[in-house]
C-alpha cells in the first residue's frame, strides 16, 4: 500500500477543529514543522496537543500556539516558550503537566492497547493527590485543578511503596518527523530525533509522518526500521528547503585554551 501524499496540506486536510494530536519532537529536535505549518494554514483550531513541550516562540508548535489554535496541552514542561507560559498564567489555555517518563509511557501504552499502568513517579505529590492548576482565571486565581489519582501499594523491589495509576493517551492524529521513510510507512529516525516520535506515532489513530527522504519498500533493512509502517498512515516527503529548516534552540560557546604545544 502506497501511503505517500503529494503535500502536507493534502495529508492534514481532514483534521477537524477540536482534534487531539500527539506530536513528536523534543525541544527543536525531530519536530514535524512542515505538517504543523500545513495545519496552521488550514485554519483549524481548538486543538488538544500532547507533546513533550509546546515548541519555542515562533517555531514548531509555538506557531499554532501564537495563532490561538491550541486550547489544551499535555506536556512535561513549559520550557523556553514565553508565549506558552503567558497563555497558561493568563487563563487562555489549559495545561496538564505530566512527568516526562510518565508522558512517554502514557503515549506508548495508548499505542499498544494498555489502558492504564502504575508508576512510582509522582506518588505522594500533587501529581497523585490532585490540586495541580490546569487552568488559571484571568484574575490569576486557579479556575480548574487536577483530580486525585488512584494509589496502590506494591512490594516489587523488596520494600512496599505506593504507586499512582496513570491512564494511557490515545489521540485522533499523530504527527512525526523522520529521516527516512518508505511508501509503506516504515520509518528511520536520525539520532536524537528519535525522542518522542515513535511514541507519538503509536498513540495516534491516524499518523502522518514527514520524511527527509522517501525510498521504495525494501530499501530499508529490517534492522534499520525504528518504527514499522503499521503505525503510520500517511507519508509526506520534504523539499530540501523544508528539510534544512533546523534552527538551534541554544548556542553555547566557550573560549578555547591557548595552544601551548603540550596538549594531547
Amino acid at each position: 500500500m502506497d501511503k505517500s501524499y503529494q503535500s502536507a496540506a493534502a495529508a492534514v486536510a481532514d483534521i477537524p477543529d477540536g482534534a487531539s494530536l500527539a506530536v513528536g519532537g523534543f525541544g527543536l529536535s525531530g519536530v514535524p514543522i512542515t505538517i504543523i505549518r500545513a495545519l496552521l494554514a488550514s485554519g483549524v483550531g481548538g486543538l488538544e496537543v500532547v507533546s513533550n513541550n509546546c515548541g519555542v516562540d515562533g517555531w514548531g508548535l509555538g506557531e499554532l500556539l501564537a495563532a490561538g489554535r491550541i486550547r489544551r496541552v499535555i506536556a512535561s514542561y513549559i520550557g523556553e516558550n514565553r508565549e506558552f507560559g503567558r497563555q497558561y498564567l493568563a487563563g487562555e489555555i489549559e495545561v496538564e503537566l505530566t512527568p516526562q517518563g510518565t508522558l512517554a509511557e502514557r503515549l506508548r501504552a495508548g499505542g499498544v492497547g494498555i489502558p492504564a499502568f502504575y508508576t512510582a513517579t509522582g506518588a505522594g505529590t500533587a501529581v497523585s493527590d490532585g490540586g495541580m492548576p490546569l487552568r488559571y482565571a484571568p484574575d490569576g486565581s486557579v479556575a480548574i485543578t487536577s483530580d486525585p489519582k488512584e494509589l496502590r501499594p506494591f512490594d516489587v523491589f523488596g520494600a512496599p511503596r505506593e504507586y499512582v495509576l496513570e491512564r494511557a493517551i490515545r489521540t485522533d492524529y499523530g504527527l512525526v518527523r523522520a529521516a527516512v521513510g518508505d511508501r509503506h510507512g516504515n520509518l528511520r529516525f536520525e539520532k536524537a530525533a528519535r525522542n518522542f516520535n515513535p511514541l507519538a506515532a503509536m498513540a495516534g489513530r491516524i499518523t502522518i509522518a514527514e520524511v527527509d527522504e522517501l525510498v521504495e519498500p525494501g530499501v530499508l533493512g529490517p534492522d534499520d526500521i525504528h518504527l514499522p509502517g503499521i503505525h503510520v498512515d500517511r507519508v509526506v516527503v520534504l523539499t530540501p528547503e523544508q528539510s534544512s529548516d533546523l534552527p538551534i534552540e541554544k548556542v553555547t560557546v566557550r573560549p578555547r585554551p591557548a595552544a601551548t604545544g603540550t596538549e594531547r
